[in-house]
């Protein structure tokens, strides 16, 4: 299983012949200033904690100096999503007891999050293959994905069920899903994706694909959830981590 599987992704990557052009990429003092400026404003509205900022600011470096502004552009717009659905419904999350901290998320949280979809930009740089660049934005399609589920269905007090036996549970249990987040969270798998085509990151078709992986990505995270996290056997973290890493691997697998 594990020679097919590297055989299927070593055909993946030798049939990536998409190229794309490395906007700003490899300008160091540029990617330093955009950097800084990100983790202040992201810290400023409280989207992220003081170590959440540093990890912040090392993972927009990053994006900046591998692929380019474009990548840049594509972590703000997860952030906003995540920023804006996370203070969607406030006070009803509040009351539940599932709602973020006001400080924001931390550095362990946005390393889990966005820690794959960093290092698919990185291999991209070292390997120059685009199915790297579809991996990423994958990866980034499930981390804004789930963030804007899990925030949209806790706020709307809908239905939730337990995606493994559908059984009610309340709404911010682990593993549970509900239709407004689910038909939220491919939406925002669907915004990060278009960005990659309409930026020319990404063609139509394997933009299209990186939005199913997102959500079949979303769909893995859940399960992880219910069967592990929900039994103490993971944390939230690895979960968020392990969803974005399946999102990354199922869209180049698909491509």
């Amino acid at each position: 299983m594990l020679v097919v599987g590297i055989h299927i992704w070593r055909s993946a990557v030798a049939a990536s012949s998409i190229p794309i052009t490395r906007t700003n990429a490899g300008n160091w003092w540029q990617a330093l200033v955009a950097s800084a400026i990100f983790a202040v404003l992201a810290y400023t509205v409280r989207g992220v904690t003081r170590s959440g900022a540093v990890f912040g600011a090392c993972i927009c470096f990053l994006l900046y100096v591998t692929v380019g502004i474009r990548a840049l552009a594509l972590l703000l717009i997860v952030f906003i999503l995540a920023w804006l659905t996370t203070r969607f419904g406030y006070s009803n999350k509040q009351r539940m007891g599932t709602a973020e901290a006001r400080t924001g998320r931390t550095g362990s949280q946005v390393l889990a999050n966005l820690g794959v979809a960093t290092s698919c930009a990185v291999l991209y740089a070292l390997e120059h293959h685009a199915v790297f660049i579809l991996a990423m934005s994958a990866a980034f399609s499930e981390a804004a994905a789930d963030t804007v589920s899990s925030e949209i269905g806790q706020a709307a007090r809908n239905n939730t069920y337990l995606i493994t036996t559908w059984k009610a549970v309340p709404a911010g249990t682990n593993g549970g899903i509900s239709l407004p987040g689910t038909i939220a969270g491919i939406s925002a798998a669907a915004i990060v994706s278009v960005f990659c085509a309409t930026s020319v990151l990404l063609s139509w078709r394997w933009s299209a694909l990186s939005a199913l992986a997102g959500a079949l990505g979303m769909i893995a995270d859940s399960f992880l959830g219910a069967l592990l996290e929900q039994r103490r056997l993971l944390s939230n973290n690895a979960v968020n981590f392990l969803g974005t890493l399946v999102a990354a691997i199922t869209g180049a697998l698909l491509a």
